[in-house]
């Protein structure tokens, strides 16, 4: 199926559908009009997929480090691969950059310690979360896709646009 134009020019849609794409990815459902969320769902569906034929592609490596007495030791990471980095870094042309939200009662300190590690939070919660959920869903079912799904509310007042739903399954 073809996109719609939604009334904007190109640009703006593309912006417009990515936010909402990444909004539906970090919160887990959003509510919008039908036919953008019929454009989220598909971009939304493509990402998914990416992520989880990827998710398992990672490389052991032996690092050398200075400990406290200034001595080199090795230390084992574990890095992408070449496909999830390029799966990674795929999605983060695409989508924007979400940051963690601070909790009204988190102090500072507690926050710059929950989230030193995380560069990119949606993205490692596309990885870390849905992937594997989804590839065992996949591998439980035999069901590849069908990410999403889209519930109808009817019509909005005011401008009489017909909204719904979205929402990871």
């Amino acid at each position: 199926m073809a996109n719609k134009k939604l009334g904007r020019r190109t640009d703006q849609r593309l912006q417009i559908i990515y936010s909402q794409t990444a909004q539906l990815l970090w919160h887990g459902s959003i509510e919008t009009t039908v036919d953008r969320a019929k454009s989220v769902r598909s971009i939304a569906e493509k990402i998914i997929k990416l992520a989880v034929r990827t998710y398992e592609d990672t490389v052991e490596v032996t690092k050398q480090k200075p400990n406290q007495k200034n001595e080199k030791v090795d230390v084992k990471v574990i890095n992408d691969g070449p496909k999830k980095l390029a799966a990674r870094r795929k999605i983060m042309s695409m989508l924007p950059d979400l940051q963690e939200i601070r909790d009204p009662k988190e102090r500072k300190a507690d926050y710059k310690e929950r989230t030193k590690d995380i560069n990119h939070p949606l993205i490692e919660k596309i990885f870390r979360e849905y992937a594997p959920k989804y590839a065992k869903r996949e591998e439980d079912l035999g069901q590849g896709g069908g990410y999403t799904r889209i519930i109808r509310l009817g019509n909005r007042r005011g401008d009489n646009a017909e909204v719904c739903i979205i929402e990871l399954v």
